[in-house]
């Protein structure tokens, strides 16, 4: 059984940035695939980003490309998201995933474990 945290999350103003961390614990991080979705309110929960258990292959989704970083410390068992020029539409929980078989990183039923999520909310 794998255990996630995440941690990061805050109020911000439109512009700021923020660093998620999601820490696991319960099994090898290196060999499981990472990812953080988030979910608005009154939304279906999105693919943001995911990771590959080695750290070279990543995905992001478009609404976030070229503002938001994935990475991952597999000595720390610890994935991160750094999130720049923050909008209000970022507003959500947003949440760390992990599978060992995960064959799409954008599709949600491909992940086993995911944490308790993390707010986000950005203001205009």
């Amino acid at each position: 059984q794998v255990q996630l945290v995440e941690s990061g999350g805050g109020s911000v103003q439109a512009g700021d940035s923020l660093r998620l961390s999601c820490t696991a614990s319960g099994a090898a991080f290196s060999g499981l695939v990472m990812a953080w979705f988030r979910q608005a309110p009154g939304s279906e929960r999105e693919f943001v980003a995911g990771i590959s258990w080695g750290g070279r292959d990543t995905d992001y989704a478009d609404s976030v490309k070229g503002r938001c970083s994935i990475s991952r410390d597999n000595a720390a068992s610890t994935m991160y998201l750094q999130m720049n020029s923050l909008k209000p539409d970022d507003t959500a929980v947003y949440y760390c995933a992990a599978g060992a078989l995960v064959i799409n990183l954008p599709q949600s039923a491909d992940y086993d474990y995911w944490g308790q999520g993390t707010q986000v909310s950005v203001s205009s």
